[in-house]
């Protein structure tokens, strides 16, 4: 059953306010409220909203020639969630830019469980992803879009990280911040001796890694770090737990940090047995 659409006829309707000026405010941090943008993302938060009950949608706003393309993803939602319809002009006026997608969300996620809640959830094999000190909002979506490509059971920012359901972050992951389990707080040291004492074995990535990727040992618990460009992961995470390089050819420092994560996430996938 679809649920019953509302006509907007307005920018300033206060049904559609949380919408406003999505580029120059951001709803992350106000009791968990989420912009989810595009088809992908919405099909991504039906799943999540019908599967438990810490994230949910609470709002749709739609640009009326996408009505029919959506009509399956809306079904999937309970008839109690609005949705909103708008013409062209008037959506573009709400969002204060041109939205060629035309489909927009309001989500909201309950607080997250604690880092210790959910390390103590996970079966074997595991594989848990740690970013430390990633402030790039493409860069914390791209590496949750890698987390579930590979079978990562859940990634843990440490309290430096950019929010992952900011509205871009939440586009470039293509919905995955709303699949994937996540924690946040703590710095990089006490994330990793968490993962330690659980007997994981724990990789940072980075151009001087001791281990070749490809040589590092399988484990049924296997954790990989992420720091940032640049700076990479600080020397005490480096001198405590393993490193690891991703080999390349000379002339380049480094790559990108999701796309080193993306390579080193299938290595350790395949060795895990994963894919």
């Amino acid at each position: 059953m679809r649920p019953a659409l509302i006509r907007i006829d307005s920018a300033d309707d206060p049904l559609i306010a949380p919408f406003c000026k999505i580029r120059e405010r951001d709803l992350v941090g106000r009791e968990g409220a989420f912009i989810a943008e595009g088809t992908v993302v919405l099909r991504m938060l039906a799943a999540a909203h019908a599967k438990n009950g810490a994230i949910r949608a609470e709002k749709i706003l739609l640009l009326e020639n996408r009505l029919e393309g959506v009509a399956d993803i809306l079904a999937a939602f309970p008839p109690d969630v609005p949705v909103y319809v708008a013409s062209g002009p008037v959506l573009d006026a709400i969002a204060g830019f041109h939205l060629h997608r035309g489909v927009l969300a309001l989500g909201r996620r309950e607080e997250p469980p604690g880092i210790d809640d959910l390390l103590n959830g996970l079966t074997e094999p595991t594989l848990v992803v740690v970013a430390c000190g990633i402030s790039n909002h493409d860069n914390i979506g791209s590496i949750f879009r890698n987390a579930a490509a590979f079978g990562a059971d859940a990634v843990l920012l440490d309290d430096s990280c950019c929010d992952p359901l900011y509205r871009k972050a939440l586009r470039v992951s293509v919905g995955s911040v709303l699949s994937v389990p996540y924690g946040r707080g703590g710095t990089p040291l006490a994330l990793l001796s968490a993962l330690q004492a659980r007997g994981f074995s724990v990789w940072g990535l980075s151009p001087r890694g001791a281990t070749d990727i490809r040589a590092i040992a399988p484990s049924s618990r296997m954790a990989l770090v992420t720091g940032t460009e640049g700076e990479g992961l600080p020397a005490a995470v480096l001198d405590r737990f393993g490193s690891a390089r991703i080999p390349q050819r000379p002339g380049l420092d480094s790559l990108n940090a999701a796309t080193a994560t993306g390579v080193a996430l299938y290595e350790i996938a395949r060795l895990q047995g994963q894919i």
